[in-house]
């Protein structure tokens, strides 16, 4: 598909631990979590996948579905799959891009303020580190991704950790991690949109 300044296949698979445990449902989880803590502050809250397939939607339908929704922000929530001696979460943000489909000029600056909110809370709250294998200071921009290159609305990724590494797949594992993450989440959501 287009994003902008490439093609790209649609990625369906995802990753997941040694024990098995996918990413699909570690992330609808933690997304779920972090609905339910949103919607509770009044925010409406709207999936682009809510476990009513068996795989989420391809990049070019994520990025349609915040447009077409009219988000005010837009978090597209991973854990990700890098060797094994890698370890921490990042947060990755959009380069500007111009071309074809793509147009980021409008949603650089915002979708950067709320990288770092992001960043900060998810920190804070789940004690995780920043990624010890890409990105400086849990943080990363890149141009590549048609999630973000085809938002119309600020939009960022977070990659919650790596599920290949044996610590962090055995926090991300964790009931009680994964509500410290979803409460992060929704922290840094509830301050990039009252502050």
């Amino acid at each position: 598909m287009d994003i902008g300044n490439s093609r790209k296949e649609c990625d369906t698979t995802g990753t997941e631990t040694n024990a098995g445990y996918p990413e699909a449902d570690f992330t609808l989880d933690v997304v779920h979590r972090a609905r339910q803590i949103l919607q509770d502050r009044g925010a409406n809250v709207v999936l682009t996948q809510d476990g009513d397939r068996p795989w989420g939607p391809c990049i070019d339908e994520r990025a349609r579905i915040g447009n077409e929704a009219g988000a005010d922000a837009a978090v597209s929530v991973h854990a990700d799959g890098a060797p094994a001696s890698g370890t921490g979460f990042h947060v990755i943000m959009p380069a500007r891009v111009v071309g074809g489909a793509a147009d980021t000029s409008a949603i650089v600056d915002p979708s950067h303020r709320l990288g770092v909110l992001l960043r900060d809370a998810f920190e804070a709250g789940t004690g995780e580190p920043y990624s010890s294998y890409i990105g400086q200071q849990g943080l990363d921009t890149r141009g590549d991704l048609g999630g973000l290159n085809l938002s119309k609305v600020p939009k960022v990724f977070i990659e919650c950790g790596n599920m290949r590494n044996s610590g962090d797949a055995q926090r991300m594992s964790d009931p009680q991690w994964r509500q410290r993450a979803a409460q992060a989440l929704a922290d840094a959501l509830t301050s990039y949109l009252t502050g």
